[in-house]
């Protein structure tokens, strides 16, 4: 059994190690550096367990004093000191039900997850609690289960379309470590997961940023929380970025993974029973001081941990191939036009990564496009900010093609993802390229482009096969 324990213990280690090294083949970054991470916006929800002393219409008020809308219950919250003993949970009447709808309603406020619920190993049990999870809207259930076979589990995550998340107490608790719940989920469906407990972990004496590398793929629920001490089970905890938890860098990997979750904020400090809220507010304003995409969108995003192409379009010959594991698009053949046909935009800012295959790729970010293309006019009434290595001046990476050149070359050798930032307000367009800034030109008519539209749509150009694109990363903000 030591044998077998240790063995495990190896490949564990082993397979952590060859996860980084496959990311900083692909994407020229390696974890431990996380200071040049473009941190995205999360949801943020509130874990009810952080105003337990307080009933639960009482929490909805306090959570919407914080200006959060998203929450994750828990099962035996007393409602209201009108309502006397009555708890939130499967228990609860229609009427009840409707009572907290209504509350929820009020507030402006979503159930997006629950728990930690535990449930018996048999069908009956797990109904009662995934019934009510339907009933009341809510997509992740967090628990913690005692036994060993999750085959039922499994099955009823399927069946109710609901993510089931494996959450983690500190030691001696069965899945305080990562690879616990690993060997667990091997072979099951992909919604089981992890509720990513950051706090315990650090009582357990693990790093929250190493757990989350080796659970890639598998978290679907996190519990943000920050503690004075690192592996000392009586830490407390302490405003986000004020800690030991190094809350920059989770949310770093976590932006790196691409985690499409919510954000829950669990604060346990028994000094603050009575108003965690200040503390609270103190590191929702350190959450956004490093929170780079603040106010974008994702417009190619994944669902249920696949990305899709949906609200995109494409005219034209070939196709953008996309990988539904990485978000990664392809661009095969061509010349054609991989447009967001979803809305038209006025004014904004657009931010990707692009990768050349070679130094002839040719390919391009087209913006404001102002129909629905059927022909290759669009390519005389919209802007194409151009990527083209071996081209020179209005020809160039980075140029408004065929009409301003860029003041600096700026790509990155070959092979290696590049960043645009690319703002289009009024008649002005800036691109950035890598944090440079190469071209800021009042639009106008010039070159192939014969006039321009107020408002229009995004699209990336695939232009041949013999030299790849890719993309992937696409944000907007609306101005």
């Amino acid at each position: 059994m030591k044998n077998q324990r240790l063995l495990f213990v190896i490949l564990f280690i082993v397979f952590c190690v060859c996860a980084q090294m496959i990311y900083a083949q692909e994407g020229s970054f390696v974890r431990g550096d996380y200071s040049t991470v473009r941190i995205k916006e999360f949801p943020v929800a509130v874990q009810c367990w952080t105003f337990h002393k307080f009933s639960f219409f009482e929490t909805l008020e306090k959570v919407h004093d914080l200006g959060v809308h998203y929450l994750q219950p828990y099962r035996g919250q007393k409602l209201s000191s009108a309502t006397g003993d009555v708890a939130f949970g499967p228990d609860m009447t229609d009427r009840q039900v409707k009572m907290v709808k209504d509350k929820l309603m009020e507030y402006d406020i979503s159930l997006v997850s629950y728990g930690v619920v535990n449930f018996d190993n048999d069908e009956a049990s797990m109904r009662k609690v995934f019934d009510f999870a339907k009933k009341m809207g809510i997509r992740t259930i967090v628990t913690e289960p005692q036994y060993d076979d999750w085959s039922l589990i499994d099955k009823m995550a399927e069946e109710y379309r609901i993510n089931v998340a494996i959450h983690n107490h500190p030691t001696p608790s069965k899945y305080a470590r990562p690879e616990t719940v690993l060997m667990r989920l091997k072979g099951r469906g992909d919604r089981l997961g992890v509720c990513a407990d950051t706090g315990h972990w650090m009582r357990t004496g693990i790093d929250p940023v190493e757990a989350l590398v080796a659970l890639e793929g598998r978290i679907r629920d996190v519990h943000l929380k920050d503690l004075d001490q690192f592996g000392v089970k009586e830490a407390v905890d302490v405003p986000f970025g004020s800690g030991k938890a190094n809350v920059h860098d989770i949310l770093a990997e976590l932006t790196l993974q691409d985690y499409q979750g919510y954000i829950s904020i669990e604060h346990e400090n028994p000094d603050e029973l009575d108003n965690p809220s200040p503390s609270i507010r103190k590191g929702l304003d350190y959450i956004d001081s490093i929170t780079y995409y603040k106010g974008y969108e994702q417009i190619l995003r994944a669902n249920d941990g696949l990305y899709n192409k949906h609200g995109w379009n494409h005219y034209g010959p070939g196709y953008f191939e996309l990988d539904q594991k990485t978000g990664i698009l392809t661009g095969q053949g061509g010349m054609g036009l991989f447009w967001y046909s979803a809305k038209k935009y006025k004014d904004f800012v657009l931010e990707l990564d692009y990768r050349c295959d070679k130094d002839v790729t040719n390919s391009g970010v087209f913006i404001r496009v102002p129909d629905m293309p059927v022909n290759n006019s669009y390519i005389n009434h919209s802007f194409e900010i151009q990527i083209g290595d071996s081209g020179e001046g209005i020809h160039g990476t980075g140029s408004v093609y065929d009409a301003e050149a860029p003041k600096m070359k700026a790509f990155k050798p070959t092979g290696e993802w590049n960043h645009y930032k690319i703002s289009f307000t009024g008649d002005r367009i800036t691109v950035e390229l890598n944090d440079r800034n190469i071209v800021d030109w009042r639009a106008q008519p010039r070159g192939k482009i014969r006039d321009f539209s107020p408002e229009g749509y995004i699209g990336l150009q695939n232009h041949d096969s013999r030299a790849l694109i890719q993309f992937r990363n696409i944000y907007i903000k609306e101005l």
